[in-house]
Parts: C-alpha cells; structure tokens; sequence
C-alpha cells in the first residue's frame, strides 16, 4: 500500500488529508468472476436488473419499525430477505446445517452480508473447483453494529425497583443473567468474515473494515493489494449495512438530512435533484469474489469485469469537519493515476449520490473539479436513487448494479432527476440510451469525509 498523510492549504484553513492507493508494483490481473447482493431491489441479479430496467424504486413505506416512533415514513427494505436458509442460496447439506445453526447468533446484518457472500461464491463455481482453502481469503466490511434493545428488557425488567427506577445496582446479579450469553456475537463487526471462512473453511487472509459507506471499495482495495502480495489466489469481498435499526436510526435523525416530508415513497430519493430533500435510508449486502484472470480463464469462469485500481482519502477540517468534497476528488485522481488513465478513458462514474444538500453538492463539485475538462461530460449514475443508503452496504451493491449495465450494454437512468441543480454541476443520466463504456469508477464516501473507489474495466 502507498500512503501519504500532510497537510493541505486551502482557502486559508489547513485540512489534514490521509490517501492510499493500491501498490501498483505487482501487475498481476485480478477480475471479478461471482457476484451476489441482498437489497431492496432484490436478491438475484435477474430481479435487480429487471428493476433498473423498468425504474422500478425500491423504496416505500416503512414497515420494519413502527412510523409513529421516527420522523420517516418511508424507507426502502430488503423485504424479500426473511433470514431463512433458503436466502443463501444452493448449499451442501453440512453447510445448510451450520448456517442454519449459526442464524441465532447473528443479526440482520450479519445474515444479509453472509447471504450475500454465499450467492456470490456459488455463482463464481469457486466452490466447484478443487481450490487450496489457504490461498482463499476474505475481506469484509460493514457499519458499527449496535445491540436491538430487545435484547435488554428482560434484564432491565429484573433491575427496576419499587419506585420505577432503575437500579444499577442489581444489574450484574439480576439484569445481566437475564441475557444470552451469545447475544454480543450477534453484533461484532468482524463476524460475517468469520462466519464466512467457517461455513466454507477459507483459511487465508481475513480481515474486516469497518468505515461505514466507505468500507466496500476500501475492502476491495485490500483484498487486490493481499492477492499482488501473492498472500491469495481468490479472495471474497464483501460489505453489509443498515439504517434500518431503532438505535441507527435515530442517530440519522439526529445527523443526518433524511427525506421525512414525503407523498409518493419512489419518488424520496433524488440525487443530484433541485429539489431533493434528503437521503432514504435503506439495507442491504454485497459482495464479489476476486480471482487472478489467468486462473479464471483456465476454468472458463465468468469475467465480470477487472479491477484496475483502487484509492481511498479522509480529509478533515480541525474541529473534525469533513471534506468530503477533497477526499471524493482524491480518490478519483487516485484511481485514474494508479490506472495510469485519463479522465477521458472512463465510461461513467457511479456517484455516492446520497440525495442530501451538502453531500450532493459536495460530490458533484469534487466530479466536476477532475472530469471537467473532459470533452464531453462524463456520464453519471447513482444507484442510490432506487434504494437509498444502504450504509456499508450501498458501495458493493453500486458496483454490482454498474457490472450489471456493462454486461446489458447500458446504463440506468438516475430516477426522480427532473430539475437539475446549478450546484450539482454533473452529467446525470436520465434515459436509457446512454452506455456505459468499457470502464467505470465507483465512488463512496462517509460522513466522516473518508472515501474510497474502485475503477472497473471490461476484459
């Protein structure tokens, strides 16, 4: 990994910027042969595809928690997803017993990342071939988990005294054995990548990233520098998240600009939009596997596409201020300097496209500032516009929906875009007659102004 970290100075303010790109150094060709996804749009690539094709929006009325508790009334849910064994896809009967098993001690979450996970490795044929377990690794990421409340009434039952009160004291003897003793593995960060290696005995590098949006395009940077690192021949990346969730939810109430004043649910989400009015908040997986091109050539495998590079930036203010403006911009300078590309090479840009005032404008301006000397603007999608934000989920399942217009041979229409804004100076696709070229860029980036993207070219 090449790294630089200094200070920038701009605008008579300093700005502590990180950014690292993938070690150019290896050339080995890495491709992408398994794809799978858990969102509201669907949980095959058939019924995804089938709904960016119609602009049919995955977004409605908000059903997982009760409406009268939160601003929202709308949001958009994997409803498909039911946590049963028939979510993930074809099994062996070992592995339909363990994840059976295992589906008590994970949370939403956790089932989501490995169901998808697991619909990705069967549609690589991976699983099919006689692979050495050691050289398969795993690189995972998803948002902070938190605990549903659920799982601390019986015990904050048992601790509330004659008065009503809480009573901390009885807590360790009274409140807390009233809890199962399996109820943290539920909520760890790192446990779809251990389950994953468990359920299918993938025994080489694991690692899990937690940086909210920006963990699916940073994991698969990690995962392309431990395979030029000759650490792994096959890697399976992977990123699963949700506002959806009574804590997580408040907390973007809080902080975030949410779509709460809304008539039609399909119509919530408008990236880049004049008129847009906050982002829809949304869960869902994704995940891919990624193998060397030789190999998956000798196998007749799949070539979905290649990843050529990678980047990822955090640029922050003093007082913890985001720049997502600054980290967006590096990370695409990054990505097309590591590729050794112009800005001319790219068929199109897969945006955040968060569907906020700030974050949009933000985007588009850090879009506009590298692309914009293109001699024709560079086509823009934003698949967030057909489900909302998925939190860590949202970039693998954006990449997903981009390899899945390349291999259809055109792109989606960004939905609910109808009055462009002045700030939001981008090339929004609005129809079906754009393509989407031969290489793309996905983009992510957090509230904390950390970003990371991935640049994808066809083989």
């Amino acid at each position: 990994m090449v790294a630089v970290s200094g200070r920038l100075f701009q605008r008579d303010k300093w700005y502590l910027q990180m950014i690292s790109s993938q070690d150019s150094s290896d050339k080995r060709r890495i491709v992408i042969t398994g794809i799978g996804a858990i969102c509201p749009l669907g949980s095959t690539s058939e019924t995804i595809w089938e709904a960016l094709s119609t602009h049919k929006s995955g977004v409605g009325p908000l059903t997982s928690m009760p409406q009268d508790s939160f601003p929202i009334k709308v949001a958009a849910e994997a409803e498909q997803f039911l946590g049963k064994i028939d979510d993930f896809g074809p099994l062996e009967k070992d592995q339909k017993k363990a994840i059976r098993k295992g589906l008590k001690v994970m949370c939403r979450e956790c089932q989501m990342g490995v169901a998808a996970a697991q619909l990705a490795l069967t549609d690589s044929g991976i699983m099919s071939t006689d692979f050495d377990p050691t050289r398969v690794g795993i690189s995972y990421g998803s948002d902070y988990m938190l605990s549903l409340p659920d799982e601390f009434v019986e015990g904050v039952a048992k601790c509330i005294g004659e008065d009503g009160k809480f009573v901390f004291e009885r807590w360790a003897t009274e409140g807390m054995p009233q809890m199962s003793p399996l109820w943290l593995l539920k909520y760890l960060p790192n446990m779809p990548g251990s389950h994953l290696a468990i359920y299918n005995d993938l025994q080489g590098p694991n690692n899990s990233v937690t940086l909210r949006e920006a963990s699916a395009n940073y994991c698969i940077g990690e995962a392309v520098n431990v395979m030029r690192r000759d650490r792994a021949d096959v890697m399976l990346v992977g990123a699963t998240g949700t506002r959806l969730h009574p804590m997580k939810t408040i907390h973007c109430v809080q902080q975030d600009e949410l779509a709460t004043e809304v008539d039609d649910p399909a119509k919530a989400s408008r990236p880049f939009d004049r008129d847009r009015t906050g982002m829809v908040l949304g869960e869902g997986s994704g995940a891919i596997v990624l193998e060397e091109l030789e190999a998956a050539q000798a196998r007749g495998a799949r070539i979905l596409g290649e990843i050529v590079s990678t980047a990822s930036s955090s640029a922050i203010e003093p007082g913890m201020i985001a720049r997502r403006d600054i980290a967006i911009a590096n990370v695409l300078r990054g990505a097309l300097k590591h590729a050794e590309m112009s800005p001319d090479g790219i068929g199109h840009v897969h945006a955040h496209g968060l569907s906020t005032r700030s974050s949009d404008a933000d985007e588009a301006r850090a879009i506009d500032g590298v692309f914009g000397e293109r001699a024709d603007a560079v086509p823009v999608v934003a698949a967030k516009s057909y489900f909302g934000n998925l939190g860590a989920g949202s970039g693998m399942v954006e990449l997903i929906t981009s390899l899945l217009s390349q291999e259809n041979g055109r792109l989606f229409p960004v939905l609910n875009y109808d009055t462009p804004d002045p700030e939001c100076p981008v090339n929004a696709v609005t129809d079906d007659s754009m393509t989407p070229g031969d290489t793309f860029i996905n983009v992510s980036v957090s509230p904390q102004g950390q970003a990371s993207a991935t640049l994808v070219a066809r083989v």
